[in-house]
């Protein structure tokens, strides 16, 4: 079932969200609040998580929170690749997450961190081990990224792709299992850190390897995941068929969902990072998606 609610995906990292359009992250803001908000109502035991920040930045919490913007927001998230993107070492994670406690009196949770396999798989193995020795203890929710590499033909979800370099490249092998299905070394590293440790694995609009990755999930002993469900794809014809596939398939685990992705008709620039030109309809996207995925606890009373 839904265990928590997302909102967006690194939204201050611009191949995730526009700079250009919302330089101070205002119109971020507004729809931060509105999401929240129809979330609130929708289901109010469903925690609602700020979309995990990646660069880890105080001063990205400090200007939300400024704007009124966490009000209905539970957890804040950060995402980090030290190995891979990041530039600071991998044993500064404890810092990482003080800095970030020293601005929020809310939870921190790790809702992406991973090591790309992409120089030796060797490195991937080791990072995997001492990042989960840094984290565990640290904070309530690691997500490890991701389970399955992502295939070459599917692309990445960058705003400037191959112009970016190895730093694109990247991002086709963060999973423990090879393209081709074949398990990496990390792949068994990880059995020895769950239930701990979770994963973060994406699945695409009728991705194939969902059953395959279940399969795969329920035997390292992974009890909770965080995917997304796409605003954009909400539009796709049967959108709401693979939807439910998805989620029922997921039933079992505790399930972070992520809404982000504009569609380019309701964008004010008609890209998947652009601010909604109505944010409302993100919102009702949103509650849409809780009501249909995520139960209400009983009370004792009522039971």
């Amino acid at each position: 079932m839904i265990e928590a609610a997302m909102i967006w995906n690194e939204p201050n990292n611009k191949s995730h969200w526009d700079p250009e359009i919302d330089p101070g992250w205002d119109k971020f803001a507004e729809m931060l609040r509105v999401a929240a908000g129809a979330i609130r109502k929708a289901n109010p035991d469903v925690p609602c998580v700020l979309g995990g920040m990646s660069p880890i930045d105080p001063l990205f919490v400090q200007n939300l929170a400024g704007k009124g913007a966490l009000e209905d927001i539970d957890v804040v998230a950060v995402h980090g690749f030290p190995l891979d993107w990041n530039l600071w070492p991998l044993k500064d994670w404890p810092k990482k997450i003080e800095e970030i406690r020293a601005v929020t009196d809310k939870p921190i949770w790790v809702s992406e961190v991973g090591v790309s396999s992409f120089g030796a798989e060797e490195v991937q193995d080791w990072g995997l081990a001492r990042t989960a020795e840094l984290l565990i203890g640290c904070v309530p929710r690691i997500h490890w990224y991701s389970l399955c590499d992502l295939p070459q033909a599917w692309g990445a979800t960058t705003r400037h792709k191959e112009a970016e370099g190895s730093s694109y490249y990247r991002h086709f092998y963060m999973g423990l299992l090879r393209e081709n299905g074949t398990r990496k070394p990390a792949f068994d590293t990880l059995r020895r850190f769950t239930p701990q440790l979770g994963l973060c694995q994406w699945f695409h609009f009728e991705d194939p390897r969902l059953d395959s990755s279940v399969a795969l999930m329920k035997e390292l002993g992974v009890t909770y995941l965080r995917t997304g469900l796409s605003w954009a794809d909400y539009f796709r014809p049967g959108a709401l068929d693979w939807f439910d596939r998805q989620m029922e398939a997921l039933a079992d685990f505790d399930v972070t969902v992520t809404f982000c992705f504009t569609p380019e008709d309701r964008g004010i620039a008609p890209h998947h990072t652009s601010a909604p030109l109505v944010p409302e309809e993100f919102g009702e996207f949103c509650a849409a998606m809780i009501a249909r995925y995520a139960r209400r606890k009983i009370s004792a009373a009522a039971e």
